[in-house]
C-alpha cells in the first residue's frame, strides 16, 4: 500500500500542475501511513476513510496553496488555524523546506501527532502551538506573510477572527468550496478587505471543487 500511496501523491500533484520531489513524496507518504495508523485511536479524521480518499481530500487538497506560497520567490512564514492533523500546514512544510509554518491547534491529541510528526519527518521549519491565537494577537500581528485555516471555512467566521494579526501585507488564504462564500466580503465589519488573486479548481480523484481565495485588509 505505501507505493501505491506514493503513486497516488506524485499522480495527484501532477494533475493539479505541482512537482515533487522523491524527498518530498516519501515524507507525505511517512506521514500519510502514520495518520491512518493513529487514526484507529485519535480521532484525526473521519474513521473509516479509504486511503485514496485521505490522499485526494486532505493531502492533494493541502498542496493547492504551493503555487500561492511560491509566488513572488521571496520568504514565506504560513500560520495555519486550528490545523487539526496538519491540513494544510504540516503537508506545506513537507515539500518547502525553506517556508516556515506555524501550526496552532488547541486540542492536544492532535498537539500529540503534530508534534510526533514533526519529530518523526524531521521537520526544523514547523512550530507548534497548543493553543488558539486570540492570547497572541498582540504579539503576533504582522509576524506571518500568509494566514489561512481549513477548520474555519466561512470568511465571515474566519476574517474577524485573524484581523488583528493582519497587517496590510499579510495574504491570507481563504479554502473555499464555491465563489458563493465570498458574497458581502467587502462589506464584513472587521474589513475593508479586498480580493488580490482567486483560484479555482477540481481535486483530481474526486472532482470535488475547490476556490483558493487570497485577500488582504485595508
Amino acid at each position: 500500500m505505501a507505493e501505491d500511496s506514493r503513486q497516488l501523491l506524485a499522480e495527484g500533484a501532477r494533475a493539479l500542475g505541482i512537482g515533487l520531489e522523491a524527498a518530498a513524496i516519501d515524507r507525505l507518504a511517512l506521514y500519510l501511513a502514520e495518520l491512518m495508523k493513529w487514526s484507529r485511536r485519535v480521532n484525526l479524521i473521519a474513521r473509516d476513510t479509504p486511503e485514496p480518499q485521505v490522499v485526494d481530500t486532505h493531502f492533494l487538497d493541502a498542496l493547492t496553496l504551493v503555487p500561492l506560497l511560491e509566488e513572488g520567490g521571496g520568504a514565506v512564514h504560513l500560520l495555519d488555524v486550528g490545523t487539526g492533523a496538519g491540513f494544510p500546514g504540516l503537508v506545506l512544510a513537507c515539500v518547502l523546506p525553506d517556508a516556515r509554518f506555524t501550526l496552532v491547534e488547541p486540542r492536544q491529541k492532535r498537539v500529540s501527532f503534530l508534534r510526533h510528526m514533526v519529530r518523526t519527518l524531521g521537520l526544523d521549519n514547523v512550530e507548534v502551538v497548543a493553543d488558539r491565537i486570540e492570547p497572541h494577537a498582540v504579539a503576533w500581528h504582522g509576524r506571518f506573510t500568509h494566514l489561512t485555516s481549513r477548520a474555519v471555512a466561512e470568511p465571515a467566521v474566519f476574517l474577524p477572527l485573524i484581523r488583528p494579526l493582519a497587517a496590510p501585507a499579510t495574504k491570507v488564504i481563504l479554502m473555499l468550496a464555491r465563489p458563493e462564500a465570498l458574497a458581502g466580503l467587502e462589506h464584513l465589519p472587521a474589513g475593508p478587505w479586498r480580493l488580490v488573486a482567486s483560484r479555482e479548481f477540481v481535486l483530481p480523484f474526486s472532482g470535488a471543487p475547490r476556490l483558493l481565495a487570497v485577500v488582504r485588509c485595508g
